[in-house]
């Protein structure tokens, strides 16, 4: 088949990308399809375990460009004083992103990210209407909290990116939904179907032909407009383009990004920040090592030993020799395969049907129904 024409993915990469950093656990919102299982609690990273992982990350960052992800809970519920102090052990070679819900942002957050040079992505789901799930603790709706974020990110000429959640993809809506971040004013946008994953235990199921027609109408509304970079549909005309140049196997990494997560406390979880905070009877707690007793850079070498993370790689490669998608994803995600089939070797799930396979034929749908004529 196509998928075992494809040689990039195999194994773990001993230096990442980038490092996602927790914080604080702690979120000031409640929203109904959140993974996270601490959020009501306010546990915050010590300094000495961002002092830890910046002594791994300074020299990867002085080789080559390299991001810091600060991802909570909410990370500002934090505070700027400590988030200054967790940020400060980084060198400045190191790009700093926030991904916030917006809530909190007014004049003086705004003067930090200026001044730290933080790229900040902000989470919103769309019109009013879409948002009816992220809501405060006490039930409330977030919606106006959130735009006044975005006017004060707007007012300081502060760029940001946004990302929304889609838990109902269906005709009509993706233009709907692109138009308002058209005029939301942010530069990049990704959008994520909802999916089961940690305390979120709704189906992800969806109707194929329906999520189909999303991302092919989603691919209508930007090109008529591109003047955001959308993640999703920037990334499969990339695979096509390499498709059709015969490329595609130069488009995959050689070896999976091992995308660290460093939680609160210093414990490290590879390959899904979705699997920090959880424990299961046969895999523990997820983690790799913690970054107060061993170096972020040597256990990121010994990640692959790790029993879950070992059963993960048998799964990219059962899904390399059986899915002719897997020029396009790589072999999907280990939290998606946990929290929906309760196992890491298992291959197609929801959400690979969800966010990659009907993203990538919504693309080709959108092609030949808009395919010049012959002439």
């Amino acid at each position: 088949m196509a998928a075992r024409t494809h040689t990039g993915m195999r194994g773990i990469a001993a230096v990442p990308s980038y490092v996602v950093m927790q914080p604080t656990t702690l979120c000031n919102l409640d929203c109904a399809y959140c993974y996270l299982p601490m959020r009501a609690a306010d546990r915050r990273m010590p300094v000495a375990v961002a002092e830890a992982v910046a002594a791994s990350v300074n020299p990867w960052a002085a080789a080559g460009r390299f991001s810091v992800v600060w991802h909570g809970g909410e990370p500002l519920a934090a505070g700027r004083e400590h988030l200054a102090a967790l940020l400060a052990p980084f060198g400045p070679e190191v790009e700093h992103h926030i991904q916030t819900n917006a809530t909190l942002i007014d004049d003086a957050w705004c003067a930090f990210f200026a001044e730290h040079g933080i790229r900040v992505s902000v989470s919103v789901d769309g019109p009013r209407e879409r948002n009816a799930e992220r809501v405060t603790r006490g039930g409330r709706p977030a919606y106006d909290r959130i735009l006044a974020g975005v006017a004060a990110l707007r007012r300081h000429g502060v760029a940001f990116s946004a990302l929304a959640v889609v838990s109902r993809p269906a005709p009509g809506l993706a233009t709907e939904l692109y138009d308002y971040f058209l005029d939301l004013g942010c530069d990049v946008l990704g959008v994520n179907i909802e999916e089961t994953e940690g305390v979120n235990t709704r189906t992800n199921a969806r109707d194929p032909a329906a999520v189909t027609a999303f991302w092919a109408e989603l691919v209508g509304a930007w090109r008529r407009d591109p003047r955001i970079h959308l993640r999703e549909v920037e990334w499969s005309l990339r695979y096509a383009g390499a498709v059709l140049a015969g490329a595609a196997d130069d488009l995959l990494p050689r070896r999976l990004d091992p995308i660290p997560t460093v939680a609160h406390d210093g414990s490290v979880v590879v390959l899904s920040p979705e699997l920090a905070g959880f424990t299961d009877p046969r895999y523990g707690d997820f983690s790799s090592g913690n970054v107060l007793a061993t170096p972020l850079a040597e256990i990121l070498v010994d990640a692959g030993r790790t029993l879950w993370v070992g059963e993960f790689l048998a799964g990219v490669e059962a899904c390399r020799s059986s899915c002719p998608y897997f020029g396009f994803c790589g072999g999907g995600h280990a939290a998606n395969r946990y929290f929906e089939l309760g196992r890491f070797d298992g291959t197609e799930t929801e959400h690979c049907r969800n966010s990659k396979i009907r993203l990538l034929e919504g693309v080709l749908e959108h092609a030949r129904d808009h395919e010049s004529p012959a002439a």
